[in-house]
């Protein structure tokens, strides 16, 4: 299982490919990709360079839960800056 993952091309903010086609901010939201439909999940939001940059794939364990192998670097990107507890999303009452 995988989600796809992506930084807004205006912002930079974190954001995963949702059910309804849309990007949402927070990894609960995401939509879980089967491996079999993973890359063509990735080409579609790559096909979207107005939109998102950097979009790849996230291996899950469950939706909203990163594998081991990727797990610090996904859970530092789901919750936001680390060196700052009062910006990103832990400020807004996130993860």
């Amino acid at each position: 299982m995988k989600i796809v993952t992506a930084h807004i091309l205006q912002t930079g903010e974190v954001v995963y490919w949702a059910a309804n086609g849309a990007w949402a901010k927070r990894i609960e939201d995401a939509a879980p990709i089967s491996d079999e439909l993973a890359d063509d999940a990735l080409a579609i939001a790559r096909s979207q360079p107005t939109i998102v940059t950097n979009a790849y794939l996230v291996g899950v364990e469950a939706p909203g839960r990163p594998s081991p192998r990727e797990f610090l670097r996904e859970t530092i990107r789901a919750n936001g800056p680390s060196v700052r507890r009062d910006l990103g999303k832990q400020a807004e009452g996130g993860q």
